[in-house]
């Protein structure tokens, strides 16, 4: 009987497989492509999200995000920006506001920084620089010396809950000073006790909103 030699078959050469697997791989390629242009026509585009944090006015009748004339100076990006400040408490947000320098060095000689960093759900409504110099230079400077005053004075600046908008267009509100300061307005455009204008409105910071003043509030009296 005849032995009968059973030759392996030959094996295909890298180059050979290369050569195959190029156009496997392009069909691949195109079937993906294909589908995914399926895809695209087939589900509607998506409505774009408001960037958090986008510096500027509000669009007219809006609530939701900061509003005023004075909110275009805000930075776009950065702990300043309102993405920023919405990730810190409202003192150190106030921190990185250069035009809030002289309410932080007030609420520092005070010693208010820690009781409205740890504060939740409040209001404040936050005099500018420019609001701090329309007090004659020797009161402002007798103001910062005068802790109890000035804690009596910046406490009269802070509600202790979270105002929205709407709430400030015929509002009355207990401070933590315990006297009332009054709210009027609508839309976009907001007094405090009839003669501090609101320049930047519903700012967020991690544990409060803020409302941001041309004029200093005083307290009355008592």
């Amino acid at each position: 009987m005849k032995t009968v030699r059973l030759l392996p078959r030959p094996i295909a050469t890298l180059a050979t497989v290369a050569a195959l697997a190029i156009p496997l791989a392009a069909c691949g390629s195109d079937d993906k492509d294909d589908s995914a242009k399926k895809s695209e026509t087939a589900a509607p585009a998506a409505a774009p999200s408001s960037a958090a944090g986008t510096a500027g006015p509000a669009p007219a009748g809006s609530t939701s995000t900061p509003f005023g004339s004075a909110c275009s100076a805000v930075p776009a990006t950065g702990a300043g920006s309102f993405a920023g400040m919405a990730q810190d408490p409202v003192a150190t947000a106030a921190s990185h506001n250069p035009a809030l320098s002289t309410l932080v060095t007030a609420a520092q000689a005070a010693g208010l920084v820690d009781t409205l960093n740890t504060a939740q759900n409040i209001t404040v409504f936050a005099p500018t620089n420019d609001a701090f110099a329309k007090i004659p230079k020797d009161t402002l400077d007798k103001l910062l010396a005068d802790k109890a005053m000035l804690t009596k004075v910046l406490t009269y600046h802070v509600v202790g809950r979270r105002l929205a908008p709407a709430k400030l267009d015929n509002g009355s509100f207990e401070t933590l000073e315990k006297q009332m300061l009054t709210t009027r307005g609508s839309g976009q455009t907001y007094t405090v006790n009839d003669a501090s204008k609101v320049v930047c409105g519903n700012v967020s910071t991690s544990n409060a909103t803020v409302y941001i003043v041309d004029t200093v509030l005083m307290p009355p009296a008592s």
